[in-house]
């Protein structure tokens, strides 16, 4: 596998401090050892993955899944644990501008259906997730961002059917999410979850399925028909291409350039005390995020511990792992003081993944018949990927017939200077820096 990042992002050592671990143990598989058939190959053992096979297996395809390292290794495994609104970066003026109007709010449905979908999954399978917030908060760091959330309000009437709430300074403290915010804007859909409980009862449903999971079977090839590991092979009709950010650039040839990993980076800190939550003045279970373009992300878990999460890291490797964490930590000492002392007992990485178009994809790979691909949630992939999955199982069975969101079905466009567009993250990342400095 051709990898734009050093082999450190895709090893132990990012994910080596990952809180979720501790909490709950999923089954272990085998590796693939010669070659086997089935109906659908799936690569990739995550979110997307896992709700494919899942989706194709209820309606009766035997289906085999592949996994690099072991089941929820990549970012499905290591996230934030909000399945929320989201999956593009673009703005409706942009949608619209680029795809239409009839597209944006068919997108924006979709991403309302993203949320429910995994609420009903969650029903069905009976799951225990450590469910909490009711909807997400995004915070405004500079008094100016109060006025665009206020413009946001309509936008969110229309484009999801709810009604969100704006929150002032007093309006914070007083529902309990004090801190150095101007105001608030409360979008009642979505909710906070554990990821990988999440992921053991996906894993837990394949199998009772009769889906096959290889773990420790990393892919070489994709071709039509054939999908080759370091041991052996799957031969099957169909097959999905389910890494996201950890993808490859020869797995299959097509992929190059077409998706742009970016590290995100997340603490959990010791469970806090009554006494505590009150001094900072964050008594509220609501998941939230500020307006910064490399954004912050939070929530109180139901264990009281807080979880705090950040864009920026540019650098794989111990040294830039280490440098990652420190920042977070700051960021976060800074904007909780009270908690300046609390002990931080978990930190790790891991790889969202962007495109070029700001969108996700999802569709055939061109050029090669039955390959199908879906990628690029931009750091929302708990409630997107679980539902991409869900459309690239609908593909496979029904290609010729089935809707896919027109903003999602374009083929993804390559990055510039291909493998050494990371060279572009610094300049953006300064730039953006930059403008949320800006008072």
């Amino acid at each position: 596998m051709k990898r734009i990042f050093s082999s450190y992002a895709y090893e132990g050592g990012p994910r080596a401090g990952c809180w979720w671990d501790e909490t709950v143990s999923l089954p272990g598989f085998a590796s693939l050892n010669g070659d086997v058939r089935c109906d659908v190959a799936i690569v990739g053992a995550g979110f997307t993955g896992l709700s494919a096979a899942l989706t194709l297996a209820r309606e009766g395809a035997q289906v085999a899944v592949l996994e690099a390292s072991t089941v929820g290794w990549g970012a499905s495994g290591r996230n934030g644990g909000f399945c929320c609104l989201g999956g593009s970066m673009r703005s409706d003026a942009g949608l619209d501008r680029h795809y239409g109007v009839t597209a944006r709010r068919e997108w924006r449905q979709t991403e309302r259906d993203s949320v429910e979908g995994v609420d009903r999954l969650v029903s069905e399978l009976g799951l225990d997730v450590d469910r909490h917030s009711v909807g997400e908060t995004c915070l405004a760091h500079r008094a100016r961002d109060v006025a665009s959330l206020r413009g946001h309000m309509q936008s969110v009437r229309k484009n999801y059917g709810v009604e969100p709430e704006l929150l002032s300074t007093a309006d914070l403290t007083a529902v309990g999410m004090s801190g150095p915010f101007h105001g608030g804007l409360t979008v009642p859909v979505g909710f906070g979850l554990n990821p990988r409980k999440l992921l053991c009862g996906l894993v837990q449903a394949c199998v009772a399925q009769g889906v096959t999971i290889y773990e420790r079977a990393a892919v070489t090839v994709i071709a039509p028909g054939r999908v080759t590991t370091t041991h052996g092979a799957v031969h099957a009709p169909q097959s999905v291409i389910a890494t996201n950010g950890y993808s490859s650039e020869d797995v299959p040839n097509w992929m190059a350039g077409r998706y742009m990993p970016a590290q995100s980076s997340v603490i959990v800190t010791r469970p806090l005390e009554p006494s505590e939550l009150e001094e900072q003045g964050w008594t509220s279970d609501q998941m939230a995020y500020d307006t910064r373009h490399l954004l912050h992300y939070f929530r109180l878990m139901p264990d009281r511990r807080f979880l705090f999460g950040m864009r920026g890291g540019l650098r794989a490797s111990p040294a830039g792992e280490r440098a990652a964490h420190a920042a977070v930590v700051r960021d976060f000492r800074r904007m909780f003081p009270a908690w300046s002392g609390v002990e931080v007992t978990h930190g790790w990485s891991g790889l969202v993944c962007l495109a070029r178009d700001r969108v996700p994809f999802v569709g055939a790979v061109p050029g090669l018949p039955g390959v199908n691909a879906g990628f690029a949630y931009h750091g929302n992939g708990v409630a997107m990927g679980v539902h991409c999955g869900g459309l690239l199982a609908r593909l496979v069975n029904d290609a010729g017939r089935v809707r896919i969101p027109t903003v999602v079905a374009r083929p993804a466009k390559r990055f510039p200077l291909g493998a050494f567009r990371r060279v572009l993250m610094p300049g953006v990342y300064l730039a953006l820096k930059a403008a949320d400095a800006l008072p």
